[in-house]
């Protein structure tokens, strides 16, 4: 891959902190390629940016290329990243409908390389439903995100809307940027969390899971070139950037968006911790204390792993196995009985290895027979070698 990133700078006061992004990005031996818009010369002079790049600042949409190259296309075709920092509400908004009127938005749209906006507004601005709905739109296009700061703004307010710090934003892009594309061009679908199925409308039946392995694939998939939707219950950790998040709550929720989503994937990782069972009655009001003993009649939930074993056609079927007892025997049931090409397992009562923990450690069974078996790690460094395991099945 290449070491170019285009780092575009639009009109806001947080214009300033590009710089610094510049050059953080030069010593880590990139190339920066740096377009302004108009407004954005405003708040920087052009000439900050050509000294740290070390290179000519883009601006012009219609200026005389030098010699037949046709700087939009070079530079987009250049880029091994397009990065926007700070993204106004106007940059957001041209390109999530499609608007291409200056150097930097067709720069936008002419580059194949990933695309990061580090929004940075006022926080009614960046609350607005509108601009929501843009990002949201161009979130599920494949856009990525990295989410403003909290604090004081420049106008006075506080609140979300403040440029991330240079350094989050430039280790962001590196994380990125560093990683093998090994899995570009393949959409991953991965479940992640519990469900809970309600019993009134203050109690629910739910389990320990902190979604912590989920989203630790979901960001190595992305990081690996995936396109990736994530499918998670309610979990306290916020959604990783640059993937389709899809919120959900009980076993049936997560069942109608898999569902949804299963045609359109090449690789389900169903990580996620389904109940079996949900109330066979919810009570639309709280259930109040009494003298006996409350019984629950509680009927089974659908077997969304099952059925994806049944419909699947091309794709990969991955699952996950959390055990107590008879780890081998029950995982190996489960791959063969759901029709999975790979399933994780792990026994949740070695120290470590169980749910709200950032560690794991897990038996990884194959259709092919082989077994391969990880140490206590981390799960982020676990996540990237369950992916080199599925890459060793669809190369």
């Amino acid at each position: 891959m290449g070491r170019t990133v285009v780092l575009g700078i639009t009109g806001g006061i947080a214009a300033y902190k590009g710089a610094e992004i510049c050059r953080l990005l030069v010593k880590s031996g990139y190339k920066v390629r740096v377009i302004m818009t108009r407004a954005a010369t405003s708040f920087v002079n052009p000439l900050t940016f050509e000294t740290l790049s070390g290179g000519p600042v883009g601006m012009e949409m219609f200026k005389r290329p030098e010699g037949w190259e046709i700087q939009h296309i070079s530079w987009a075709q250049e880029a091994s990243c397009l990065l926007v920092a700070p993204a106004t509400a106007n940059i957001i908004g041209k390109t999530a409908c499609g608007i291409a009127d200056d150097l930097l938005s067709t720069t936008i749209m002419a580059t194949p390389a990933p695309v990061v906006f580090a929004p940075a507004m006022n926080v009614e601005m960046y609350n607005n439903k509108i601009v929501q709905e843009n990002m949201i739109r161009l979130k599920k296009l494949g856009f990525w995100f990295i989410e403003p700061d909290s604090g004081f703004l420049a106008c006075g307010d506080q609140g979300r809307g403040r440029l991330a710090e240079p350094q989050a934003i430039v280790d962001f892009l590196l994380q990125v940027l560093e990683k093998k594309r090994d899995f570009a061009g393949q959409v991953f679908m991965i479940t992640a969390g519990p469900t809970r199925e309600p019993l009134d409308p203050i109690r629910y039946i739910g389990n320990y899971s902190s979604g912590k392995m989920g989203f630790a694939l979901a960001e190595a998939a992305r990081d690996r070139g995936a396109e990736v939707v994530l499918v998670s219950g309610p979990t306290e950790l916020k959604p990783p950037q640059g993937i389709q998040f899809f919120p959900i709550r009980t076993s049936l929720e997560m069942r109608e968006v898999v569902l949804k989503q299963f045609p359109m994937s090449d690789i389900v990782i169903k990580a996620a911790a389904v109940a079996d069972y949900r109330p066979e009655e919810v009570s639309e009001q709280k259930i109040k204390k009494t003298q006996g003993n409350l019984v629950l009649k509680l009927k089974k939930n659908p077997d969304i792993l099952g059925e994806l074993g049944k419909l699947k056609k091309e794709q990969l079927l991955i699952g996950f196995a959390a055990e107590t007892e008879e780890l081998r025997d029950n995982a190996l049931k489960k791959l063969k009985n759901k029709n999975l090409d790979m399933i994780v397992a792990n026994d949740i009562t070695l120290p470590g290895a169980g749910f709200e923990v950032d560690t794991n450690q897990v038996k990884v069974f194959k259709r092919s027979g082989e077994v391969i078996e990880f140490p206590l790690m981390t799960k982020g460094d676990l996540a990237d070698k369950i992916l080199d395991e599925i890459k060793k099945i669809r190369p």
